[in-house]
């Protein structure tokens, strides 16, 4: 509550992040506001070859009212952008996909493929965050459990040119031990692709929830400095990354345990600011 980060902000984080050594920053959504727009703009002149390289956009899978991926307008934008890699969220829930979207299931299947179709074709490297993933493998009070069409959407992204697909602890709800297995279940679904992981800390456990879908397999894991986030939060990026480099020994750094020193000053950077 009450963050909003001005261009010149996103534009100094994301140097900062960059010479730390994060592998993706995702900056905005382009076709969603003129603010987020103007970075992309900006961050083509203002930062360097290396901070460039690890831009993100985000944005959605085509629209319920495209007739096709290539006709949507914030499909189009993403690869207006100018970035090389594109995150795009959709539904991975069956309850999700036909009360909340107001969607069938093919056709959610169909906003899924054909989107990572279009923006691979584009020459974008393409990441899929899975929203409402484990809510939608494992069932809850809202839904019963279709853990079949969640690895579905998971498939469909894959088969379509996908790099990485993310899956999602949308509500923040879900525990370390069901994320894991749900988590193996994906990584076996989709060989060849990427898993990722993306946890909100509803529970407390976005930390521990990251880890333990790193455990499964997953090697893509998303989260903010010092856990910002909307609602209580994402997964803490300053917690889990000495967790994974020092306790779990997996290499996430390029320059390995010896950027950990530069850790608390990017921590206190991010907070500032």
């Amino acid at each position: 509550e009450s963050i909003s980060c001005s261009v010149e902000d996103k534009l100094k984080i994301a140097a900062r992040l960059a010479e730390f050594g994060m592998d993706f920053i995702e900056c905005g959504w382009p076709g969603s506001n003129p603010k987020d727009a103007e970075f992309f703009r900006r961050a083509a002149t203002e930062l360097d070859e290396n901070a460039r390289a690890r831009l993100v956009a985000f944005g959605s899978t085509r629209s319920k009212r495209s007739a096709t991926a290539a006709e949507d307008a914030q499909l189009r934008a993403l690869v207006a952008s100018g970035v090389g890699t594109a995150c795009i969220v959709c539904k991975a829930s069956s309850w999700q996909t036909t009360e909340i979207l107001g969607a069938t299931r093919a056709s959610n299947l169909d906003m899924i493929s054909s989107s990572v179709a279009f923006l691979a074709d584009e020459g974008l490297r393409v990441h899929v965050d899975l929203e409402h993933f484990y809510d939608g493998f494992l069932g809850g009070r809202a839904a019963p459990a279709d853990p079949a069409y969640s690895l579905a959407c998971a498939e469909a992204a894959a088969a379509a040119g996908a790099e990485c697909v993310v899956l999602c602890d949308t509500n923040g709800g879900t525990l370390p031990w069901d994320v894991e297995a749900a988590t193996a279940a994906a990584v076996a679904a989709v060989p060849g692709c990427r898993v990722g992981v993306h946890v909100h800390d509803d529970g407390g456990l976005a930390v521990a929830n990251s880890l333990a879908a790193v455990r499964a397999g997953a090697s893509v894991v998303q989260g903010t400095v010092n856990g910002v986030g909307e609602r209580t939060g994402n997964a803490n990026l300053c917690s889990i990354v000495p967790s994974l480099e020092l306790a779990l020994g997996c290499a996430t750094l390029p320059r390995g345990a010896a950027a950990l020193a530069a850790l608390t000053s990017v921590s206190r950077y991010v907070d500032e600011l």
